[in-house]
């Protein structure tokens, strides 16, 4: 799955909770969502809390789609709530190839 597909797919599953996400689709939406962030917090602080919020659904969708794909439950992303460790279990999590 490419950039735009990806993209594309996670928004169309905007809050779909079931299922499973590729390693790609994952990670590609993860980057849009950093690098759009990115680019609209240095346009306004408006404008990137508004796309944060606007983003947050889907990108809890799409990680758990992603951990659904790695056999895990999607309340595994609560661990990321443990200071310093959690981030980095999520991170190791959503990393693996799914089946």
């Amino acid at each position: 799955m490419n950039f735009q597909e990806s993209i594309q797919t996670c928004f169309k599953k905007y809050a779909d909770f079931s299922g499973r996400a590729s390693r790609s689709e994952y990670w590609w939406f993860a980057l849009f969502l950093v690098i759009a962030s990115l680019v609209l917090s240095a346009v306004s602080d408006w404008l990137g809390l508004i796309f944060a919020l606007g983003t947050i659904v889907p990108s809890i969708a799409a990680a758990t789609r992603r951990l659904h794909d790695t056999n895990r439950s999607g309340w595994w992303q609560l661990i990321a709530l443990v200071p310093l460790i959690g981030a980095i279990v999520l991170f190791v999590f959503l990393a693996p190839p799914g089946q």
